[in-house]
């Protein structure tokens, strides 16, 4: 071991090819999703209604804040992972693309309109596939400009929102304290989704189900406490 790097810093080291090739993989997954929805959104469909969302209030706030909730939710937790379970992150990377890849094929597949018409953004418009594709994956531009919410309004079912933060509190189930950390994330994330009207309430539903089952197919059954169940190779 190097003088000064500790023993997490060497595990980082060792393991940084399959750390860039888990990133990598999850970034492509990312990009199929978003490409789906580009092309989604190019489809008539109708506004449905949602015996949840019919009984909750509209909040402004949170709708303009809502990717930066989830931002807050998600990355400080991910970055944990990292940092305590290098090879577990690399495992959740991978489920965590093929989450994208399923959404992906998911939001082609149903063809929902928004929950709210009159709150949800302008839409493409004229834009090209290619002008909109670049500033959806591009962070300056969805975190900056708020462009995923301005372009995309049918990209629904199942919530991203609550995909990512339930797959993240189930990657983190065996550590108490970071589980409980997770678990309210996510309720916060699913509650803003609801209350900005950018998702129907079984576009949560989909995503605990999607979610859980690929983490189930790939990890075993969640375990409260202790070491994780000896996870496949793939």
């Amino acid at each position: 071991m190097s003088p000064g790097v500790g023993p997490r810093g060497a595990a980082l080291r060792a393991l940084w090819p399959a750390l860039l090739a888990a990133l990598a993989f999850r970034a492509l997954c990312y990009l199929a999703m978003t490409a789906a929805a580009i092309w989604a959104e190019r489809r008539p469909a109708p506004t449905l209604p949602d015996l949840v969302l019919e009984r909750l209030p509209y909040v402004e706030w949170l709708a303009r804040a809502n990717y930066w909730l989830w931002l807050l939710c998600y990355l400080p937790l991910a970055l944990a992972l990292l940092l305590a379970e290098p090879r577990r992150w690399i495992r959740y990377m991978v489920t965590g693309g093929l989450v994208s890849l399923a959404r992906g094929a998911s939001i082609a597949l149903t063809g929902l309109g928004p929950p709210d018409p009159a709150r949800a953004g302008p839409g493409l418009g004229d834009r090209s596939f290619g002008e909109a594709l670049l500033a959806l994956v591009s962070p300056v531009d969805v975190f900056g400009r708020g462009t995923i919410s301005a372009y995309l309004t049918k990209d629904l079912f199942f919530s991203g929102h609550a995909a990512t933060t339930l797959l993240l509190a189930l990657y983190l189930w065996h550590r108490p304290r970071l589980r409980a950390l997770a678990l309210l994330g996510h309720a916060l994330a699913v509650i803003s989704v609801l209350l900005s009207r950018i998702h129907y309430s079984i576009d949560v539903v989909g995503a605990w189900a999607v979610t859980f089952a690929l983490f189930a197919l790939r990890e075993g059954w969640p375990r409260a406490s202790g070491a994780p169940a000896t996870p496949p190779r793939w």
